[in-house]
C-alpha cells in the first residue's frame, strides 16, 4: 500500500512540475506548483517526516505561493508575446540543462539506488522528523547545502526582479 501511495505521489509531483514549466499563464503555473508541493508533502509523510510535510504545506504551498500569485498578478504578461532569447542564451540554456541532468543522474545513480529494495533503517532516531531533529541536521550536518540553497533562492529572486524590470522598461520604450 505504501508503494502505491508513493508512486501516486511521485506521479502527481511530476505532473505538477511538468505543468509548471509548460503552462504559459503564470497564474496557472503557480497553481500547478502548489499541486506539486502538496504531492511532495504527501511523500514526506510517507517517509515519516511530518515536520517537513507540515512546513511544505504551511510555508511553501501557503505563504510563498501567495507571494508568487501576487507577483504573477502584478507582472501579468498573459497576452504579451513570449520572450525572444538571444542566440547565446539559446545555446547556453540547453547546455546548462544537460549538465544539470547529468549531475543529478550521477548523484541519483551513485548514491540513492543502494537504498532501493531495503526496508530502510531498523530504528530511527527519537528526534527524526521533529523540528529539533530537522534543525540540528540542517545546521550541523547539512549547513553548506542549506546555505547554498539559500543563496540560490536569493539569486533567483533577484533575477526575477531584474527580468520583470527589463520587461517593464521595454513596454515604456518601444525603441
Amino acid at each position: 500500500m505504501e508503494a502505491v501511495a508513493f508512486f501516486l505521489g511521485a506521479i502527481g509531483a511530476l505532473g505538477g512540475a511538468v505543468a509548471v514549466v509548460t503552462l504559459r499563464n503564470p497564474f496557472y503555473a503557480v497553481l500547478a506548483l502548489v499541486v506539486h508541493l502538496v504531492f511532495l508533502a504527501g511523500i514526506f509523510l510517507l517517509l515519516r517526516a511530518q515536520f517537513l510535510a507540515a512546513a511544505q504545506i504551511i510555508v511553501y504551498a501557503g505563504a510563498v505561493m501567495v507571494i508568487y500569485v501576487f507577483v504573477a498578478a502584478y507582472v501579468g504578461g498573459v497576452e504579451e508575446p513570449s520572450w525572444d532569447a538571444s542566440p547565446e542564451l539559446k545555446v547556453i540554456g540547453p547546455l546548462m540543462a544537460g549538465a544539470l541532468f547529468v549531475a543529478i543522474s550521477i548523484a541519483v545513480i551513485g548514491s540513492s539506488l543502494t537504498a532501493l529494495g531495503t526496508g530502510g533503517p531498523e530504528k530511527l532516531a527519537d528526534d527524526f522528523g521533529t523540528p529539533a531533529g530537522v534543525g540540528m541536521a540542517m545546521l550541523e550536518d547539512f549547513l553548506l547545502p542549506f546555505e547554498a540553497a539559500s543563496l540560490l533562492l536569493m539569486l533567483a529572486a533577484v533575477a526575477a526582479v531584474i527580468l520583470a524590470g527589463r520587461k517593464r522598461r521595454g513596454k515604456e520604450d518601444p525603441a
